[in-house]
């Protein structure tokens, strides 16, 4: 295990990406040219819904007027059951397929890295549930991300469902970084606006976690050996690049639906999430949201949103100066004032963003009850990977105090 302290002690940068990466509105037109090198025969990874649009049906017909023949699996269900995986198996039972392609939001993008992994390399998804378990490299994948939120479309894990178990668990490998990433804001323009708000809660989650998690300063064996390695100098770029986008976006947004400029800066803020969780990780937010989410089939993105205002407040007495940074990107920064007032003004800029999103201020709006807080603080310590890269050490005792806040919507400051 690494041994870690709150501060990046050896100035480390890492990074895991995409080979290549395209940004911006109408690149997904590029698809076929992109495709073509890497092979004739692919599988395109969707939803029943994305599958009937417009786009969709334009991006298959330039596919297959390059000559490419496309097999599509549009049956992609949020969370990415088991179940999916095993019947797109049968379904490709001695078909060939050389790329696969991952259009939609989260779960379909990990469901064409995992469907890249059991094609190349057969099994069951569960042989390689954890860390670095794949055993070599899998089909290339090219990621097409219709929401702007989950990161999915650079990162290196793809998140499974286990229904028989009642667990989500990650398949975490180099292996499966994508080949290519087409981030094509447009596609979001037709993204309701409840999908909007938890994919952007989601990733304002994933960048304010990964910038405040612990510097973990890893040994050459441990950065051999992990994929997580803690905030570093490269990460916290993006991170801060990424809040500075969605602080600027969020409110554009909701007032205007259709705004593609402010789309386009969701979408490249959510893609800077990705960039910075790929290395750095997500923290507790992400552990209580786990269990949550299981208890009242709510939405990820409004799970982890919800519990932000109180994780950070958790966190502010041993991250005061990374909170302060932060007001300047948030616009709230106080020259005259000091880094504690500092780092509160971000966090309350942090929790108006939360709001305008429309995102509950308490977890009985979720449907969480009481007597679940016990269970669900248990359940959260079971995220071991998670718990492990926040900046301060959580107890039961502590998942208590934050599930007990947001249950009430308490968001008074911790003592310090």
């Amino acid at each position: 295990m690494m041994v870690s302290t709150i501060d990046n002690l050896i100035g480390l940068g890492l990074l895991r990406q995409p080979r290549t990466v395209l940004f911006g509105p109408g690149q997904r037109t590029m698809l076929p040219r992109i495709v073509a090198p890497l092979g004739s025969h692919v599988l395109i990874c969707t939803d029943e819904r994305m599958a009937t649009t417009a786009e969709y049906r334009a991006l298959q017909s330039s596919l297959e007027a390059a000559g490419i023949d496309v097999h599509l699996f549009d049956r992609v269900q949020p969370d990415l059951p088991r179940g999916d995986i095993m019947t797109l198996q049968a379904d490709l039972a001695g078909h060939r397929i050389d790329v696969v392609i991952g259009l939609g939001g989260g779960s379909c993008l990990d469901m064409a890295k995992v469907a890249s992994l059991v094609l190349a390399h057969g099994g069951d998804v569960r042989d390689y549930f954890g860390e670095n378990l794949v055993p070599g490299p899998v089909l290339p994948i090219i990621t097409v991300p219709t929401t702007a939120g989950t990161g999915a479309e650079v990162s290196c894990i793809g998140v499974v469902y286990d229904e028989e178990r009642g667990v989500k668990v990650g398949v975490a490998s180099a292996h499966l970084e994508p080949s290519v990433a087409i981030v094509d804001p447009e596609l979001t323009l037709s993204c309701p606006p409840g999908l909007t708000a938890a994919t952007a809660a989601d990733a304002l989650s994933h960048l304010v976690e990964s910038f405040t998690d612990r510097a973990k300063n890893p040994s050459p064996e441990d950065l051999d050996a992990h994929l997580y390695v803690g905030k570093n100098v490269l990460t916290d770029i993006y991170c801060r690049a990424g809040i500075r986008l969605l602080a600027g976006a969020i409110e554009r947004v909701v007032d205007d639906p259709s705004d593609l400029g402010a789309r386009s800066d969701m979408m490249l803020g959510a893609f800077c999430g990705g960039m910075a969780l790929n290395t750095a990780g997500t923290s507790i937010a992400h552990a209580i949201q786990s269990p949550i989410g299981g208890l009242t089939h709510t939405s990820h993105g409004m799970g982890v949103g919800a519990l932000l205002p109180y994780v950070t407040r958790y966190n502010l007495p041993v991250r005061v100066e990374v909170f302060a940074e932060l007001a300047e990107d948030l616009g709230v920064y106080d020259p005259v004032a000091g880094a504690l007032e500092n780092a509160k003004a971000a966090i309350t800029r942090l929790d108006g963003l939360l709001d305008a999103l429309g995102v509950p201020r308490d977890l009985k709006a979720l449907g969480l009850s009481a007597e679940q807080i016990d269970d669900v603080a248990e359940r959260s310590l079971l995220s071991t990977r998670l718990i492990a890269n926040n900046a301060r050490p959580l107890t039961k005792f502590d998942a208590v105090q934050i599930l007990e806040r947001a249950y009430e919507g308490d968001r008074g400051w911790w003592s310090l």
